[in-house]
């Protein structure tokens, strides 16, 4: 699997992670992504459901459920909702910084 960000393509996540060319933000933003796909795909396959049944549960098409475990679309948050939900997860607004 490849990745393409700003018209370079790279193969491992070591190669995209030091290239001079993503600022903080960007970096951060793929962080997120991956720890949201990585629970996902983590929750989804600890209670044993197949993309195809979480797409029936929530009303999503297993394409579509595939697409966000392979990070080639970024969901809307209703999207993430309806996926979270049977999962027995929601979204939460935390501290970036744990509290002193």
């Amino acid at each position: 699997m490849s990745i393409t960000i700003k018209g370079d393509t790279f193969t491992t996540f070591d190669d995209l992670w030091r290239a001079s060319k993503l600022t903080e933000v960007e970096k951060d933003e793929i962080q997120l992504k991956i720890e949201l796909v990585g629970k996902l795909i983590e929750a989804r396959e600890s209670k044993g459901i197949s993309q195809k049944r979480l797409a029936e549960m929530s009303g999503l098409k297993q394409p579509a459920i595939a697409r966000l475990e392979r990070m080639q679309a970024t969901p809307q948050i209703d999207t993430l909702f309806k996926v979270l939900k049977p999962l027995g997860y929601t979204l939460a607004i935390v501290p970036d910084v744990p509290e002193q």
